[in-house]
């Protein structure tokens, strides 16, 4: 059998900037900002998750 190894990601991000850059079209205006609102967001959907987890 072959293992699959997933990158690993950092504690409290889903989907790390660097895999969603990817996704994006070019970005014309101020990539430091789209990127800490991104890690922001990404952040909250952690939080949620934690969250749901643990309430059950």
């Amino acid at each position: 059998m072959t293992e699959q190894k997933k990158p690993k990601r950092k504690p409290g991000v889903c989907i790390p900037w660097e895999e969603k850059l990817k996704e994006l079209p070019e970005i014309s205006g101020d990539k430091e900002l789209v990127q800490k609102v991104w890690e922001d967001i990404d952040a909250l959907g952690y939080v949620y998750i934690w969250q749901c987890l643990l309430s059950f």
